[in-house]
């Protein structure tokens, strides 16, 4: 059952070992070593664990899309980690791993304190912010949208279609505005699950 896959760092370092050079691949590892980290013991509401999602997230970008740009890839496997950690900094992942990717992860962290209190303000605050952002941040968005999106059948969302209907809304016409090849493939991989779970 696909939301009880993930990317082990074997096949992370299959898949990238002749596309990228050591040092980058050895930050790669130590950004899925970090989220791991801050993400044990967490659940998603499928019951799958929540690192699950973030590996996976790495895994659309490097199988589905070529990304082998280490800033990208660390930021895909940290994408959560601001929300998920009290220990964890933007400062501690530009240390770590580069003031680019703690760009893309900070992009993408919303409040979820506030969110459970105001989740529409909350989500249309940071359509607005990915407009104004780079394409990199966008990609890491939909790419966990999609990942998201392919996990719906299994109880993942308590209400799907006003999941998918945001998605399709807000984040899908910011995508289909930027002429990235990327981002386009995204958006119909999107569709096509959309149109699975609706049927």
């Amino acid at each position: 059952m696909y939301h009880l896959t993930h990317l082990t760092i074997s096949e992370l370092e299959q898949l990238l070992r002749d596309r990228v050079d050591p040092v980058e691949l050895n930050k790669i590892i130590s950004a899925y070593e970090m989220a791991e980290s801050v993400h044990a013991g967490q659940q998603r509401r499928d019951g799958s664990p929540y690192f699950f999602h973030c590996s996976r997230v790495c895994k659309i970008l490097i199988a589905e899309l070529g990304i082998t740009d280490s800033d990208v890839l660390c930021a895909a496997l940290l994408h959560d980690v601001l929300e998920d950690s009290d220990e964890i900094t933007r400062e501690i992942i530009a240390y770590n791993f580069g003031e680019y990717c703690a760009y893309i992860v900070e992009t993408l962290t919303k409040d979820l304190e506030r969110q459970e209190i105001d989740h529409d303000a909350v989500d249309l605050e940071h359509v607005e912010r990915l407009k104004h952002a780079s394409d990199d941040c966008l990609i890491i968005r939909l790419a966990a949208r999609l990942d998201n999106f392919r996990c719906l059948e299994f109880d993942l969302k308590r209400n799907p279609l006003r999941y998918i209907n945001e998605t399709m809304e807000r984040y899908v016409p910011l995508a289909e505005a930027r002429p990235n090849p990327h981002l386009h493939y995204l958006v119909a991989e999107l569709r096509k699950e959309q149109n699975k779970f609706l049927g």
